[in-house]
């Protein structure tokens, strides 16, 4: 049997279809071995630079050494070192030391394993929500032009499923963007809360780097602010174990989980209008929606984002769980999990951006299908408004309340029993009892006019609270995106 290849091998595997299927590069990048370990590195020459900087015998040519291999990983050495070591970080040590040979005695001076394994987390949680926030912002924008496109046009309303008052199919997509408007809001809180662990040594005390100082506090203390400064924060937390509090992931996983029901909700409600036909997802010349039954157009797009979001919304109790068993300053047993369900969450709320994008992008609107079902309830939904123009016609609102009962049964007999259509009003019209007001019927009946101020929310949400939250995002708008496998 032949020797496989890489890419054969490489079938022969398991591989997360979050990132061989559907996530974007960049988001992949931001979770992979290169980027971790090329993260590594540079923290390892900011505490370097730091430490010298404050007087610690350290040399501009082992400076200068180390920032010449920040990306010269040797990855093969790296694995076998972990393998023998039993440890990432030192493995990790060894195969940048060996390509730094003469900074090699001053690499991880006075660390623990957490300061790049934590620090390094921190930044990538971070620029994950940087990855994401203009995604979501894009997806507001789509959904906003969609509102205002469509913001008059009258629609079945729906509460528990069942006809309701009419609205628009502008004022209910603007229920989609409040709620995603909140995600927007929530992700940028969660990512600017985010602090960096900075160097606090293994329980957290920075014993080690006092040592280093010689018993110099306010030089611990500099040390703190610059390599958080180095990294791109802004604050560190003053207090931590040997790790930063596990609640931290608690407060990220929060909002993308949250984000995940909102998109679960907004993708139902577009499988439930594609069902009625009033409104598609975009449906592609070649695509094919069943194998069985060519003539079907399935929501496949929305589906995908449903079941996604079911999985991140579930990962939330990965890093409650953690959390709640990290014994005094750290137990290990928080590792291996968050390695899955950190990498996992940002994935898959990237997939199921770039999907709603895309369905929002191409959303398909069917008037005439909006206009019948309409036609279909709107007849009963009228008869308060047929009975107060009889009484301002001189009518009884005792007799005219009957009248209307009878004759609105008749038709949802027709309806239920027949099949047939709605004809409340030709039965109204028929009756010699609603002659005054036959020539009102049509008025009083516009579906506009059973719309109340849809029409007038919609041009003040979006311009009031959707446009301004949009602003940071402009430059990142970006044009239309292709969708995924």
């Amino acid at each position: 049997m032949a020797t496989p290849g890489a890419e054969e091998d490489a079938l022969a595997r398991y591989r997360s279809p979050l990132v061989s299927r559907y996530a974007s590069a960049e988001m992949g990048f931001n979770f992979s071995e290169r980027k971790k370990f090329g993260t590594w590195r540079r923290l390892w020459l900011y505490l370097a630079q730091a430490e010298k900087s404050l007087g610690l015998p350290i040399t501009d040519e082992q400076i200068q050494e180390m920032e010449a291999n920040l990306d010269n990983i040797d990855f093969k050495m790296a694995a076998e070192e972990e393998k023998k070591l039993r440890h990432d970080v030192m493995a990790h040590v060894h195969t940048f030391a060996h390509c730094c040979p003469k900074a090699a005695a001053i690499i991880h001076l006075g660390a623990t394993s957490c300061y790049v394994g934590d620090n390094t987390d921190l930044i990538v949680l971070r620029d994950g929500f940087n990855l994401l926030l203009p995604k979501l912002a894009r997806v507001i924008s789509r959904l906003a032009d969609f509102a205002e496109k469509y913001a008059d046009l009258p629609t079945l309303g729906f509460t528990h499923y069942q006809p309701a008052q009419l609205t628009t199919v502008g004022k209910r997509c603007c229920l989609w963007i409040q709620d995603l408007c909140m995600d927007l809001q929530n992700l940028e809180r969660a990512r600017d809360d985010l602090r960096f662990r900075g160097v606090k040594g293994t329980t957290g005390t920075q014993a080690s780097f006092l040592q280093l100082f010689e018993g110099d506090h306010s030089k611990v203390e500099e040390l703190d602010r610059l390599v958080t400064a180095k990294a791109g924060f802004k604050r560190a937390y003053i207090v931590t174990g040997q790790t930063y509090s596990r609640k931290v992931d608690i407060e990220v996983l929060s909002v993308l989980a949250s984000l995940g029901a909102s998109i679960h909700k907004i993708c139902t409600d577009i499988r439930l209008l594609a069902n009625l036909k009033e409104i598609e997802e975009p449906f592609e010349k070649d695509q094919i929606g069943s194998s069985a039954m060519p003539y079907k157009r399935n929501p496949m797009r929305s589906e995908r984002c449903c079941s996604l979001a079911r999985h991140l919304m579930t990962l939330i109790l990965d890093p409650l769980q953690t959390a709640s068993v990290q014994w005094f300053e750290r137990t290990l047993d928080d590792s291996a999990n968050r390695r899955v369900c950190l990498a996992e969450a940002f994935l898959t709320a990237d997939i199921i951006l770039s999907t709603l994008q895309n369905i929002s992008e191409g959303l398909v609107v069917y008037p005439k299908v909006i206009e019948r079902r309409i036609r279909q309830e709107l007849p009963f939904m009228a008869t308060e408004n047929i009975i107060m123009a009889m009484v301002k016609a001189g009518g009884n609102r005792q007799d005219c309340h009957e009248k209307i009962r009878v004759l609105s049964q008749q038709a949802a007999a027709v309806v239920k029993q027949e099949g047939g259509d709605n004809d409340f009003i030709a039965r109204v019209r028929a009756d010699p009892y609603f002659s005054p007001i036959h020539k009102q019927l049509e008025s009083l009946l516009d579906p506009s006019s059973f719309t109340g101020r849809a029409p007038q929310q919609v041009t003040k949400f979006l311009k009031e609270e959707v446009r301004p939250a949009l602003i940071p995002y402009q430059s990142k708008m970006g044009g239309k995106i292709e969708l995924a496998l």
